[in-house]
């Protein structure tokens, strides 16, 4: 979310629209507030990256953004913790508010007694809804019966994510490189890729590169030694944005094991970094890789994973779905494509908001 949010802002800038952003003082070190490549940046408290640190963050964040919100002609409420703050600060400035779903946090909730309502309430002060998937706007209008969520899938910067330089070493001859973009959380599913590697281990010489950190990591480093694959798996880390392109640069094949996934701007990422993707049948992945640019495997199934990977680096053709991702990608989710819709959305909104 915060790189589809920074180069959104990034590309509103870049066309005159001045932009102000106001998020979670959610790490040490961070500025209360600064300008960020021309984005003005403010944060609010926030004691903890949980449910309830989120929600002391949007009651918090509530008396900013209505100060913010004086000299903004469109309110956009970037997911759940931002839709209250935002129809607090309407009442202060009556623009139009905006709102975007983005994460698989919304499905989860959305069949929560006690979230239902409140999804309910937020999705109907909206005065345009937005999804990052389909299988999210459809979750939405259940939970708030004739109202409207537009779906639209997050956008790639196409200008960054491309291929680039390898920025790892190349692998030792005969080997066969991967690369799991992924956070180290449960629903993620990376302990399913890494009970998968004994099974691809068995067909082929692989390695695979593992970006990205979370609580899950002493565990999957004990279960890649305890199934004898230590040597087929390195893990990086988390690591800057801007050296995506590079790390995905340096791997034939990017994999997804979610559980559970929006549209994944990383997969986009990938994609647009010219990689074929395998990726789980879940959530919003479908919607963007089939059997052009890569292949889907059943979610939770080391077994389905291995075939499925172990079948994209036997083909010969493997480049090829890399092109074809990367020509998808520029043709349908780029950022500047993303920006032209958001820019449509806000003026037909001032405009009928000018009427009223």
């Amino acid at each position: 979310m915060e790189s589809h949010i920074y180069y959104l802002c990034r590309a509103l800038i870049e066309r005159g629209h001045p932009v102000t952003v106001l998020t979670a003082l959610s790490l040490p070190g961070l500025a209360p507030h600064e300008d960020v490549d021309g984005i003005d940046v403010w944060r609010a408290w926030m004691p903890a990256r949980n449910t309830p640190g989120w929600a002391a963050f949007a009651l918090g964040s509530i008396p900013r953004f209505r100060d913010l919100a004086r000299r903004a002609d469109v309110l956009h409420a970037q997911d759940i913790a931002s839709v209250l703050p935002g129809m607090a600060a309407r009442r202060v400035r009556r623009a139009p508010l905006v709102t975007t779903y983005h994460s698989s946090h919304f499905l989860k909730r959305a069949d929560s007694p006690l979230w239902r309502p409140v999804l309910r309430r937020f999705v109907q002060a909206g005065d345009h809804n937005l999804a990052a998937s389909t299988e999210i706007a459809k979750v939405a209008e259940a939970v708030a019966p004739g109202t409207h969520v537009e779906a639209l899938t997050n956008g790639v910067e196409t200008s960054v994510f491309r291929r680039v330089q390898p920025t790892l070493p190349p692998p030792a001859v005969g080997r066969r490189r991967l690369i799991v973009p992924r956070r180290l959380f449960p629903k993620n599913g990376v302990e399913h890729f890494v009970r998968a590697l004994p099974l691809l281990a068995e067909r082929l010489d692989v390695e695979a590169v593992l970006v990205g950190d979370g609580p899950e990591r002493p565990r999957l480093e004990a279960l890649a030694g305890e199934l004898g694959v230590t040597d087929h798996v390195v893990f990086l880390g988390a690591r800057p944005n801007a050296e995506m392109p590079g790390l995905l640069s340096s791997a034939e094949l990017a994999v997804f094991p979610s559980l559970m996934e929006a549209t994944s701007v990383a997969a986009l990422e990938s994609m647009a970094c010219e990689l074929p993707v395998a990726a789980s049948n879940v959530g919003g992945l479908p919607e963007i890789v089939d059997a052009e640019v890569g292949a889907l495997f059943r979610p939770g199934d080391p077994a389905d994973l291995a075939r499925v990977v172990a079948a994209l680096l036997e083909r010969p053709d493997l480049r090829t779905l890399g092109v074809e991702g990367r020509r998808r990608v520029v043709e349908r989710w780029s950022n500047a494509r993303l920006a032209q819709r958001h820019l449509e959305i806000y003026e037909e909104l001032i405009q009928r908001h000018r009427v009223a």
